[in-house]
């Protein structure tokens, strides 16, 4: 997931994860595996519930695709829609398969060092540069002194008006890497809703070429 993936940047992985989803008509949950090479290549198939069954969502390079099993049909999603709202829940497209990568898109700064609510943070403030297709008009996130781990995401619109937040939490070492295991996103104009993402395993170094994550590769039980 794009998010968290930043933290293991150059690995091959593969993680199994629930994703919940609470809004004022229905709370869902679905089950998924998630393999990633680098920033580059991902590949997301939902396991769980069986209505869902085998959807999966694919990028490979700059190129992202959606496959529906039940009408064996691939869809390549346009950068218009990358701001749209992934399988229901308040993470984007953008959000699931990192078509932002901050470094190349972002001009990131320092802007706060000390002590908030007796724990020492530093602010990063990140600015989409002027060429870079952006969802957001800026991101602050809070990182934890002590670990450099990402405390807490906050995004801004276009017109700087606060939009949503990423809570980052339940830190587990896996594989001499310490992560947050937990990723919960609440709407700013939805306060009572959320999209929570927990990983169950995750597992590093993992034997994955640019074939896994091949078009062929949407249709192809794993």
């Amino acid at each position: 997931m794009g998010q968290i993936d930043r933290l293991w940047r150059g690995n091959t992985s593969q993680a199994t994860l629930s994703m919940e989803v609470r809004t004022r008509h229905y709370t869902r949950t679905m089950k998924m595996d998630v393999w990633s090479k680098g920033q580059t290549h991902s590949l997301l198939i939902i396991r769980e519930p069986k209505k869902d069954q085998g959807i999966a969502t694919l990028k490979a390079g700059k190129k992202i695709w959606n496959y529906l099993p039940k009408i064996n049909r691939t869809t390549r999603i346009p950068a218009s829609m990358m701001a749209g709202r992934w399988m229901g829940s308040h993470f984007t497209h953008d959000d699931l398969v990192k078509e932002s990568q901050y470094q190349e898109d972002y001009e990131s700064h320092l802007t706060f060092e000390g002590e908030r609510d007796g724990t020492l943070l530093y602010e990063v403030t990140s600015i989409p540069k002027a060429d870079a297709a952006i969802v957001w008009g800026k991101v602050v996130t809070e990182i934890l002194q002590i670990s450099l781990m990402p405390l807490k995401a906050t995004y801004f619109d276009e017109a700087g008006a606060s939009v949503r937040t990423l809570y980052f939490d339940q830190l587990r070492e896996i594989e001499g890497r310490t992560l947050p295991m937990r990723l919960r996103v609440i709407p700013k104009d939805k306060p009572n809703e959320s999209t929570t993402i927990l990983y169950q395993q995750i597992h590093f170094d993992q034997p994955l070429t640019e074939q896994h994550f091949s078009l062929r590769s949407l249709k192809q039980p794993h």
